[in-house]
């Protein structure tokens, strides 16, 4: 178990941080057999802040990576799956919207 009491499980061959996304896999997957929604995709990474180097240091490129994307209707929807939201989350979610103009979907 991890610092938020989440419990890895495993579906379909793949590793999920907690049972709650993995259960979210299965209805996505689901969905998407059944032509609800297309193009589903697992931890898809974006750029948030790019490498940076400072005088004595380079910095990683910050990112955030989106627990599933997928698109509905026309529209790509970049979910994540939450049961306790983290100040860094939050201030990564203001930065999706800023730098991408994606707004991010929580699920519990």
């Amino acid at each position: 178990m991890n610092k938020y009491f989440n419990e890895p499980t495993e579906v379909d061959g793949i590793r999920f941080d907690s049972k709650a996304e993995a259960r979210r896999y299965e209805i996505l997957k689901n969905m998407e057999s059944l032509g609800y929604i297309k193009n589903l995709r697992r931890q898809v990474s974006y750029e948030l802040i790019p490498k940076l180097k400072g005088r004595k240091k380079t910095y990683r490129a910050t990112t955030y990576v989106a627990d599933f994307v997928y698109e509905l209707g026309g529209e790509t929807i970049v979910e994540d799956v939450k049961g306790y939201m983290t100040e860094v989350y939050k201030l990564k979610k203001k930065l999706m919207l800023e730098r991408h103009n994606i707004e991010i979907t929580e699920v519990k």
